[in-house]
């Protein structure tokens, strides 16, 4: 049988190869084993064919005459009676090999990386269990070996594909090396090896698959399906289940939210309220998210009716009364919007819907503006059919689907109306939320301040994707520049936690919302006041005070970055005292930086706005944050006293030594992933972030127990929303030493 080999590919070699060469490539691809599950037959095949190239090429004379009839070979056409024969790459000779070595011919192939060679000339091979029919016993022996040399061949090149980005390419070539396996019943120990590297390949296989055009249908299909068979086999979104993926539940995380961009609304609305049933923390509230989005993208309040149930079961756990708010107030229920906003801790977001109602009796222009914007720049984008829509409040009230099931939808009674402050935020155990970092996707993220996100808790532990992976978003800057112990990116999400280990609760808001919409049970009546409320909307819109979101957004997005560590905050500014490098750090004078730092902060955000003392106890880029939000703060017109104590210093790690609380998480690939750098998920890749490494010699970590309670004051006059009381923060504060004495880098607040 004609094989695609040549005498030269068979050692190695070049043509040009000295006799010198060719003995020392001979002898180290014969000391050059295959794999194991190999039979002595198919490792006598190798060595004859190994053999018989070298003392061809060794001998002048032999060598010369080979190179004339490979000439001809390749020249002379074949006759009509020859069988046909695979097609050639150029370059290549065809060897004449008898049948007893073709086995050891395809394991040749097979270790110069030929692949699709082994297959053309393997395949056809396979049904035939008689190669040597002279050699009793040997028959099956030959058969289970190509067997295993098509199998190998097809692992390599679905890995070969997997390297070049080809993922469901990749998953056909698995999958039929594991079908010919368990076809012929052989090779337990390969096929665990493909099935693995199939468990693997499976987050790359759902973002390539739900990445493609909307009209692929059936391959989109296939992509949801395989995503819902991991969550089934992780046992939801934050399961502790195994999946085979490799990917941690923070990876999982991550991987869900990159995935979110590349799904619809109904997608997303499907998956999620049915994960949300396990109970999911995680699914319930991206399935209000999803709900809330095509709901009032679509005109179809029914939708968002149905996030209630799912807020009411969430507000045990978190504070999600600006979406309740939000929800009433799509649905005409004003004075529910009303009950749920007043019970908000969301003082960023407060400020921003007092500022944009002064001159109106109550705070619906404020929440109606800050509603359109959120669900237009934080919501909107992370829908794949919805980041273009231009719908705005004024379009989706005066809907006429809208209005019909608004006016007959039955008025709630005041004990289901007063659900939202029955369940509002109990304590939280120290784990109870998860909190994270708002990022883009695909881009890195600048250097303005950002508005924090958060995701829901996954029940409930620290804890996000890409693919995993795998996954834009515009950051928007903070409404104010509003100062606390908790770093500035993630203030809003952090300032939750805290507060929900206070026993007092924030004074009312002052204010009440006017029924616009519930107007009793006739139908013109109710009719009345919606065209009462598009009216005011149109002239609320029209004001040229709108604000630029990307300096005073509304907030209350739940962005997960890919590409940072979840917990990775930023940091805060110090006083006039500093820790002299003369000293060793020791935990009281960890303890007198800290008090140093906090003094500091007061300075800076006090009623005098005094940044002087931040310059020696704060350095990079921590420096820089903290003195522009004092900056704002002076610039809006207000100031904050602080009231600080150091509770204790739970640890000091310094010289490099192991931090005592890493909250960097590593997404990195499988010791065992066959997948190199090019691959989406390596370490190499922006979506693939590495734990940060250990500090210097010169950096220090320490991590203290803090009590905060901060009153604001706007414009000279308390504003009793913004102010809070937060006993027990746990900071971690990570040191540096700049001119002999150590300043704080990064402030990072921890569960």
């Amino acid at each position: 049988m004609q094989i695609p080999l040549d005498y030269y590919r068979i050692l190695g070699l070049p043509t040009q190869s000295t006799p010198e060469q060719l003995q020392q490539a001979h002898r180290d691809r014969v000391l050059q084993l295959p794999r194991r599950e190999y039979s002595e037959i198919a490792i006598a095949s190798r060595r004859e064919l190994l053999d018989e190239a070298y003392t061809t090429l060794a001998d002048p004379a032999l060598r010369d005459v080979y190179h004339r009839n490979t000439t001809r070979s390749q020249s002379a056409p074949r006759g009509g009676e020859d069988p046909p024969q695979p097609p050639i790459p150029t370059g290549i000779g065809l060897l004449d090999v008898p049948e007893h070595q073709v086995i050891g011919a395809l394991l040749l192939l097979q270790e110069l990386g030929e692949y699709e060679l082994v297959l053309q000339v393997g395949i056809p091979l396979l049904p035939k269990k008689n190669f040597h029919p002279e050699r009793s016993g040997e028959s099956e022996i030959v058969h289970a070996d190509t067997a295993l040399t098509l199998a190998l061949a097809y692992l390599e090149l679905g890995r070969e594909y997997w390297q070049q980005g080809h993922y469901e390419s990749a998953a056909e070539s698995l999958e039929a090396g594991q079908a010919l396996l368990l076809k012929e019943g052989l090779f337990a120990g390969v096929r665990g090896e493909i099935k693995t590297d199939l468990y693997k390949l499976r987050p790359y296989r759902v973002l390539e698959l739900l990445a493609l055009p909307l009209e692929h249908l059936s391959d989109r299909r296939k992509g949801l399906q395989i995503l819902r068979d991991m969550l089934q086999e992780r046992g939801g979104i934050d399961g502790t289940g195994d999946d085979l993926s490799g990917l941690t539940i923070d990876d999982f995380l991550r991987f869900i939210q990159q995935l979110r961009d590349y799904l619809t609304a109904e997608e997303q609305q499907i998956l999620f309220e049915t994960e949300a049933r396990r109970p999911s923390a995680v699914a319930t509230y991206l399935g209000v998210y999803a709900l809330l989005a095509r709901g009032f993208a679509t005109y179809q309040p029914e939708l968002i009716r149905r996030t209630k149930p799912l807020l009411v079961r969430l507000a045990k756990r978190q504070d999600v009364h600006l979406e309740q708010s939000i929800s009433a107030l799509l649905l005409g229920q004003t004075e529910q919007a009303s009950r749920a906003l007043e019970m908000s801790r969301e003082y960023e977001a407060i400020v921003f819907i007092r500022e944009h109602s002064q001159g109106s009796s109550d705070l619906l222009p404020g929440l109606c503006l800050y509603t359109e914007q959120w669900l237009r720049q934080d919501v909107f984008p992370h829908f794949r059919d919805l980041v273009n829509c231009k719908v705005t409040l004024k379009d989706y009230f005066s809907n006429a689907q809208v209005q019909q099931y608004l006016e007959a939808l039955p008025q709630e009674t005041t004990e289901q109306g007063e659900a939202w402050e029955v369940t509002g935020v109990s304590s939280l155990q120290s784990n109870a939320e998860r909190t994270f970092t708002p990022p883009p996707l695909r881009s890195t993220v600048g250097e303005a301040p950002v508005s924090p996100r958060r995701l829901p808790p996954r029940e409930l532990r620290s804890s996000p994707p890409s693919a995993a992976l795998l996954p834009a978003e515009g950051s928007r800057a903070l409404p104010s520049g509003r100062h606390s112990e908790i770093p500035p990116e993630n203030h809003r999400s952090r300032r939750r936690s805290s507060l929900a280990r206070d026993d007092r609760r924030s004074p009312k808001i002052g204010f009440k919302l006017g029924p616009l919409l519930l107007v009793g049970m006739t139908g013109l009546l109710f009719l009345a006041s919606l065209i009462f409320v598009g009216v005011n909307l149109a002239k609320w819109f029209s004001q040229p005070s709108t604000p630029d979101l990307a300096q005073a957004p509304p907030g209350n997005g739940f962005k997960v970055r890919l590409d940072q560590p979840i917990l990775n905050l930023s940091p805060s500014p110090p006083a006039n005292s500093s820790v002299s490098l003369a000293a060793t750090l020791t935990e009281a004078s960890a303890r007198s930086l800290i008090e140093a730092w906090l003094a500091a902060k007061s300075e800076a955000m006090g009623e005098g706005h005094d940044l002087a003392p931040l310059v020696n106890v704060l350095t990079g880029e921590a420096l820089l944050g903290r003195q522009q939000e004092a900056e704002i703060a002076q610039r809006e017109g207000y100031y904050v006293e602080y009231e600080h104590r150091v509770e204790s210093i739970e640890s000091l790690e310094i010289d490099g030594s192991e931090p005592a609380a890493d909250t960097t998480t590593s997404f990195t690939q499988p010791p065992d992933d066959p997948l190199t750098a090019s691959n989406p998920l390596s370490a190499s890749n922006p979506l693939n972030p590495t734990s940060a490494s250990s500090p210097s010699p010169t950096q220090a970590i320490v991590i203290a127990v803090i009590n905060e309670a901060a009153t604001f004051y706007q414009n000279g006059e308390l504003d009793q929303i913004s102010s809070y009381n937060a006993p027990g923060l746990r900071i971690r504060y990570d040191l540096e030493q700049v001119n002999g004495e150590w300043r704080i880098a990064e402030i990072t607040s921890l569960p």
